[in-house]
């Protein structure tokens, strides 16, 4: 037992070193720019140690002799955009150098957080399909592809499936985060890590909630729909495998993760849907039809809330767990709502399986115009309620608004106006917003 303690201690030590994030991101592609000592040619000219710093060099007023690190914000000048800059060359005394270089390009940090100022500094990418194939995967671990992807499900393919997954991810990110606060495990340092992508560097890091959500909305997904509409299964697995695995492995390819804190992510969900697997219809029943449902909806999902962030300092995880807390009140306070109402009802038992209908261009035009309308009444919401909500709770507070950042690092401002804000998207998205389309014969 002894020895088999070792054993397992010594791999998790293994999988959690930063020299393998390192090792990974150099296979794929991504080089570090970090800082050298500077060398004194004879020629009194200063040249760069790198030839895929030479581009930069030549632009002059971005560059320093030293060249740049890839740390936190701070150690070098503030990058101007995120992402791609354009492709690295070399001058025109080594065309073999530039053949070698002409695939590498000078890339920033993606998604620079405006709350932490964190930017990040420049790297190289010698692989630009992995290097889009991982920015893809790690988008669906953000905000956006949240917005896109719930409504989508919810107005065009099947409202209760929409329901319950919005279920699973709320309180899925709740435990995650919480756990993240409790552990207190630092990201993997850079160097020897390349930070490819910066927003959630103020985080702490165990375990991955990526690797979480990326893990618990396609496998709950196909738990949710397997049975109910008419695929194969192997079909549905693997597509459920593969999107969890590109969103696990872009976590160690953008530098964010250890190896170790992605695994456990991956089986922490696991056991969580298990969890979920035989309550989460019952859950969902009591939503829509208990008498004293919305009372407990926002106990519940504020409540708990309240404990969570108790637990330590501002980091971005408390804001995005009381957004995901307010958009799964938001969401169920709708479905009780519709339910009672009578506004959208879920197919019979009878009609099970469900079979997707066949594709004709009135059915395209029409599940896009709904997507479309949507979303952009889900954006103007969130865009008037951050407007109106942030202001007020400034003023409620007797806090400045000159410096809204300052002011939503204040757990008296950000919970509230998360709470509010992603709640009200929340109930619009699953009551509004259908209600919209049947005034507008969409439905």
């Amino acid at each position: 037992m002894a020895n088999f303690v070792k054993t397992f201690v010594q791999i998790c030590n293994y999988l959690q070193d930063p020299e393998l994030v390192a090792r990974f991101q150099h296979f794929c592609g991504v080089e570090g720019t970090f800082p050298d000592a500077p060398k004194a040619p004879e020629s009194g000219v200063s040249e760069p140690d790198r030839p895929g710093l030479r581009k930069r060099v030549q632009q002059g007023a971005q560059s320093s002799d030293a060249g740049v690190g890839n740390g936190a914000a701070g150690d070098g000048p503030t990058p101007q955009v995120n992402g791609m800059l354009g492709d690295d060359t070399t001058g025109p005394d080594s065309s073999s150098a530039a053949a070698a270089d002409s695939e590498t390009t000078i890339a920033k940090p993606l998604r620079r957080n405006s709350l932490t100022g964190d930017t990040g500094q420049e790297f190289l990418i010698h692989n630009k399909f992995l290097f889009y194939l991982f920015t893809f995967g790690t988008e669906l671990g953000n905000e956006m592809f949240f917005i896109i992807f719930f409504p989508f499900v919810l107005w065009n393919i099947d409202a209760l499936v929409s329901r319950r997954l919005i279920v699973v991810w709320a309180w899925n990110l709740f435990v995650g985060q919480s756990t993240k606060d409790m552990i207190r495990w630092s990201r993997p340092a850079s160097p020897p890590v390349v930070k490819v992508e910066v927003f959630y560097n103020s985080e702490y890091s165990m375990p991955s909630t990526h690797a979480m959500t990326g893990t618990a909305l396609p496998f709950c997904l196909f738990m949710l729909t397997y049975g109910r509409w008419q695929y194969p299964f192997l079909l549905g697995f693997c597509v459920a495998l593969s999107w969890s695995v590109l969103v696990c492995v872009s976590r160690v390819y953008m530098g964010m993760h250890s190896v170790l804190e992605v695994i456990t992510g991956f089986l922490y969900t696991l056991l969580i849907l298990a969890f979920f697997q035989p309550i989460l219809g019952k859950i969902d029943n009591y939503y829509m039809m208990g008498s004293y449902a919305p009372l407990m909806i926002v106990i519940s999902h504020v409540g708990f809330g309240l404990v969570a962030f108790s637990l330590d300092s501002w980091s971005t995880s408390r804001g995005d767990t009381a957004q995901a807390l307010g958009t799964g009140a938001g969401a169920a306070l709708a479905s009780h709502v519709n339910y009672q109402l009578g506004l959208q009802l879920d197919p019979p038992l009878s009609s099970l399986p469900l079979t997707l209908p066949s594709l004709s261009v009135s059915l395209v035009l029409r599940s896009m115009l709904r997507f479309f309308i949507g979303v952009a009444v889900l954006l103007v919401t969130r865009m008037i309620m951050k407007a109106v909500t942030i202001p007020f709770l400034c003023r409620l507070f007797g806090l400045p608004m000159d410096d809204v950042r300052r002011a939503r690092q204040q757990m008296k401002v950000e919970l509230p106006y998360r709470y509010i804000v992603y709640s009200v998207v929340g109930f619009s998205c699953a009551c509004f917003v259908p209600l919209l389309f049947k005034i507008l014969g969409l439905a």
